[in-house]
């Protein structure tokens, strides 16, 4: 099966510095990978040049089919809508219903017909427990349903990988643990997810494979390695 996300020999920058040397990293439709490590050792500028924000100069990466070296910036706004991505502070439009922003998503990546676009909002929010809350402002939920319609609007174009970025870390345990427990059940749908974050409590009762940052590098690590991590910030 060929990976949906392939990295070898990847430098990964932040900016012009190399903050990761000789990334090798392979994931398949179907994982669940963590990406780990304390503040400033590169995880989200794995995830940036994933999407294509950060660049990649050094090494060979592929994300959906689309080549990362040299990657034309016309094609940038087509691997994106094949990923879905969520971020720690949400991101939402504050200024327009949970509906209005998953159809500003549709519309935005070439949705046109009304039916389509009202069905699958739907189907979204219903997916992810907030089949009542099309019409809510966001500054009327709380911040796990918040986070819930940023996962939504992540499955809006069907993607073959979520990417999210810390998605708990504004959150209380007890809405952490409701979001985990949606993106695995997302995962065990054929959903790869790769979540980047530095609390040890998720992966160890989450388990799924792990991927470590530390000393400008990150590499896999097993499960009989993983309670030896230090991610103290």
């Amino acid at each position: 099966m060929e990976p949906i996300i392939r990295f070898s020999g990847a430098d990964i920058l932040n900016g012009e510095n190399v903050v990761i040397y000789g990334l090798d990293m392979a994931i398949h439709p179907g994982d669940f990978v963590y990406i780990v490590g304390k503040v400033g050792t590169g995880k989200t500028s794995i995830i940036r040049t994933m999407t294509a924000e950060n660049r990649l100069l050094t090494g060979e990466g592929t994300v959906c089919g689309f080549n990362l070296r040299g990657i034309r910036t016309k094609d940038i706004p087509m691997l994106r809508r094949r990923l879905g991505v969520v971020f720690q502070d949400f991101q939402l439009l504050m200024d327009r219903s949970v509906e209005a922003n998953l159809e500003f998503v549709l519309r935005a990546t070439g949705w046109k017909d009304r039916r389509a676009i009202d069905g699958r909002i739907t189907e979204v929010l219903e997916s992810v427990g907030m089949g009542t809350k099309a019409h809510k402002m966001p500054h009327q939920l709380s911040g796990g349903e918040q986070q819930r319609i940023a996962i939504a609007r992540a499955l809006l174009n069907s993607p073959a990988v979520i990417i999210a970025d810390e998605p708990t870390g504004n959150l209380d345990g007890e809405t952490a643990d409701g979001i985990l427990k949606l993106l695995r059940k997302l995962n065990e749908g054929g959903t790869a997810i790769v979540m980047v974050t530095h609390n040890r409590s998720i992966f160890e009762r989450y388990p799924g494979r792990v991927f470590s940052c530390s000393e400008e590098h990150c590499e896999e690590v097993f499960e009989d390695n993983t309670f030896d991590l230090d991610l103290t910030i």
